[in-house]
């Protein structure tokens, strides 16, 4: 099976490839190295941060009566 490198775009196969799904262990270096460095990054959802401060106040509230 043919695939592509994600961080140089070179055509490598999947089968017998130890570094796969890159091509090479400097693309794989470069690859950990971003996620070390923060370059890639997981969004955070607004509305889940509101709800959690709605559902705090609301048990802050009930404990208060």
């Amino acid at each position: 099976m043919k695939i592509i490198c994600p961080i140089c775009k070179t055509v490598t196969t999947w089968h017998e490839n130890p570094w796969r799904p890159f091509c090479s262990e400097r693309c794989k270096l470069i690859d950990l190295g971003k996620w070390a460095s923060e370059e890639y990054r997981i969004p955070v959802v607004e509305q889940d941060r509101e709800i959690k401060k709605t559902e705090g106040q609301e048990e802050l509230s009930a404990g208060s009566e």
